[in-house]
């Protein structure tokens, strides 16, 4: 029999970061959370916990963290269909996600919302390009992604929600400054571009598809959906720019496409682990009801 109770300590130095925050949630002294963790680390026989700052789980601490959060989730349906077993009501369970931030910043955000506000969950949302979300899923740190990859992960489901589109758009003066002659190799080489971080590829997808070769993009990194908007806004630079984003902006005449007609469609997919789970079930419906309501068809 696992020491629930060490579980419980270090999934809480985990969280938190720090042995006294840990105490704090816990409602006990730091020394009881180092004693706890410490005869476990003990019984499994290595180091569970690296103490730094923030303190981080070791591999084999992880691993004992997703099994407390599972038992959790199957702890929180069975008090669902016996409720007299959580008499002070339902305990709220870590449910990890992971999703790319122009997702998050349009179609996705109602989902989360929706879903969160009932259900008996403390939402984790871990944020990476989506050509990436699908590693927290093969190392166990999320349970469901938002991804562009359809082969599912290894023991995931996978299934299509639909394309985002993104437009190529920036500023009328930082258009007629740096493309006075029209938008080709030449011109992209030297205008600046905007990009969320060094795994934003969009720019340099869509510079190929355009030009039929690879450009090298000066680019400037805007790690927030809604400042890359204000950054092409102020004329800092072009990028792609999920167009339910940008709609008004495009109306009112403050943005305006590179080239006209030409979208960049990226098509997302929904994986989720697969094991049995009425909470993220639950989610999996909202999440694809966002999608029908918002994206192009799969």
């Amino acid at each position: 029999m696992l020491d629930y109770p060490g579980l419980h300590a270090l999934a809480a130095v985990v969280r938190e970061g720090s042995f006294e925050r840990a105490a704090r949630v816990l409602n006990v002294t730091p020394s009881a959370v180092s004693q706890r963790i410490r005869l476990l680390e003990e019984r499994i026989g290595c180091a569970l916990v690296v103490r730094e700052q923030p303190c981080r789980a070791t591999e084999a601490g992880r691993r004992l963290c997703q099994h407390l959060d599972r038992v959790r989730r199957l702890e929180q349906e069975l008090q669902d269909t016996m409720p007299a077993l959580a008499p002070e009501g339902p305990a709220r369970v870590p449910l990890p996600i992971a999703v790319n931030a122009d997702s998050l910043a349009t179609w996705f955000a109602p989902a989360l919302a929706t879903f969160g506000a009932d259900a008996p969950v403390l939402m984790e949302v871990l944020i990476d390009d989506q050509d990436h979300t699908t590693e927290w899923l093969r190392s166990g740190a999320a349970l469901a992604a938002v991804t562009a990859t359809a082969r599912p992960a290894p023991g995931c489901n996978s299934r299509p929600l639909g394309a985002m589109r993104y437009l190529a758009a920036a500023s009328p003066a930082f258009i007629a400054r740096h493309f006075p002659d029209g938008v080709g190799a030449g011109s992209l080489a030297r205008a600046p571009s905007l990009v969320f971080n060094a795994k934003d590829q969009l720019q340099d997808r869509w510079a190929r598809r355009h030009c039929h070769r690879h450009v090298d993009l000066p680019r400037h990194t805007v790690p927030s959906s809604h400042a890359f908007v204000s950054a092409a806004l102020g004329g800092m630079g072009w990028g792609l720019h999920p167009q339910a984003l940008i709609a008004p902006h495009l109306q009112d005449g403050s943005l305006v496409e590179l080239v006209p007609g030409a979208p960049l469609d990226v098509p997302l997919y929904w994986q989720q682990a697969r094991v049995a789970s009425a909470l993220l079930e639950g989610l999996t419906r909202q999440v694809a009801a966002s999608a029908r309501a918002a994206l192009l068809p799969p």
